[in-house]
């Protein structure tokens, strides 16, 4: 096993990885920025190394930092997390090229994953249900409306290298596309330094569900289950489930088959997750592959009892997942996790700042991972999340149960929380019939408000 790990990362999931690495006898690295000099990540790790100012690209962007970092503390293997550095193939690379372990999937595999209309080929090929689509890159404005002819109006266009929304455009005339397709062009040109589109056909209010894998070195492939992120702003979740209300067991053991076979002839390794849309019919379209650990991991791990960044590490010393797991995956009850924001729940600006009142929620199949304390300060230049209540509970009338009761005992002052947003979610019938999709939240913030 590796004697010492460095966290390229902050937060709530640099303190999860500290507390796998414990549970596994690890020693553990800890990197921070000028900002996070105080946070609990570097408290709670068994060395600390300041990489740089508050701005991420001076600090957890900055490759040389990082690498530098693990090279004076003899870290064995580098485990990035979730954001930042988790899906940059140069880094990965860079990581090989120094001896370093990453902990995830092999730089080529980041590549060909972080380019989704390649992904999208990879598992065509594999038996993977697609939408309709653009065989292969766009060239040109007359090549889109080509292809846009032949699947059918709504279509979308996406960036090949994208994320996040950022170079999508949705398309529901002809004489819309041209302009549709430069603004995606130039978005995506800005934001990833890679123009290149695609077409899908547009589902009109999809729901989202998302497969995770697991991947050892040895070819074994295991699909533990999916999850249902369906309720998220801008693109952006905002609660997940496990399993989704939406899957039934035939389609769950049919697209875990195809997904097997798909990321083992990939050569996929180490943690994944595999993005579908779901159709009101009921069929499943593969989007996109995010080769990390997501954050929305807990609820995976509540359902099967399978610690995923353990299995992570354990997958990079070498080991096979027929030790990892113990046996076969088995889903057991219902997990819902809340992503707790430093955001106003109703304008959702940040807000950050120090928190002067502090209380977890417990209590029977309650989790809560977060970076936050008392006096803790949420500083304004990263991610707003602050951590995240996972309720598990034997179906989902009492996960939601226990999420509501968990919720009521969060107490955070200091700064604005969407704890109250969570609230009014979780008490909505429509939530509690599951009859949401993807736009489902937009609509029901502007109602609530």
């Amino acid at each position: 096993m590796f004697p010492k790990i460095l966290i390229a990362n902050r937060g709530e999931i640099a303190l999860r990885v500290i507390c796998a690495c414990k549970e596994l006898g690890i020693r553990t690295v800890a990197v921070y920025s000028e900002a996070d000099r105080h946070s609990l990540h570097v408290r709670f790790a068994d060395e600390a190394v300041c990489i740089g100012p508050a701005r991420s690209n001076r600090s957890y962007l900055d490759i040389p930092s990082v690498i530098s970092a693990a090279e004076i503390t003899n870290a064995a293997a580098i485990h990035p997390g979730y954001g930042f550095l988790s899906e940059n193939a140069d880094f990965a690379e860079v990581c090989q090229m120094s001896g370093i372990t990453f902990i995830g999937p092999k730089p080529e595999i980041i590549k060909l994953m972080g380019l989704k209309q390649q992904a999208r080929a990879a598992m065509k090929a594999g038996g993977v249900p697609t939408l309709p689509g653009s065989e292969g890159i766009l060239s040109s404005i007359e090549e889109a409306l080509e292809v846009a002819e032949t699947i059918g109006y709504p279509v979308m266009i996406k960036a090949s290298a994208g994320g996040g929304g950022r170079g999508m455009r949705v398309v529901r005339s002809a004489e819309e596309l041209p302009n549709f397709y430069g603004q995606a062009h130039t978005e995506a040109a800005n934001a990833f330094n890679c123009g290149d589109l695609y077409m899908e056909k547009l589902v009109d209010n999809p729901r989202h569900i998302e497969f995770q894998v697991l991947a050892d070195l040895h070819g074994n492939v295991e699909i533990l289950g999916e999850r249902e992120c369906s309720l998220q702003r801008r693109h952006q979740k905002v609660v997940e489930e496990a399993p989704s209300p939406s899957v039934t067991p035939e389609v769950r053991k049919r697209i875990s088959e195809s997904l097997a076979s798909a990321m083992k002839a990939t050569g996929y390794t180490n943690a994944g997750t595999v993005e579908f849309l779901m159709d009101q019919s009921g069929n499943l379209f593969f989007i996109e592959v995010n080769a990390r650990v997501q954050v929305e991991h807990p609820i995976t791990e509540a359902i099967t009892g399978i610690d995923i960044v353990k299995s992570q590490i354990r997958i990079a010393n070498g080991e096979t997942l027929p030790d990892i797991l113990g046996g076969p995956v088995t889903l057991n009850g219902h997990a819902i996790e809340c992503r707790i924001n430093a955001e106003h729940p109703e304008s959702f600006a940040p807000s950050p700042g120090r928190i002067t009142a502090f209380n977890v929620p417990g209590g029977i199949g309650i989790r809560v991972d977060t970076f936050a304390y008392t006096d803790g300060v949420v500083p304004p230049y990263y991610d707003s999340l602050i951590g995240k209540v996972i309720a598990h509970g034997r179906d989902r009338a009492e996960a939601t149960a226990r999420m509501q009761r968990a919720l009521d005992m969060f107490v955070v002052e200091g700064i604005h929380t969407n704890i109250p947003l969570h609230q009014r979610i979780l008490a909505d019938p429509e939530f509690h019939s599951a009859r949401f999709h993807t736009n489902w939240l937009a609509k029901f913030t502007c109602k609530s408000k």
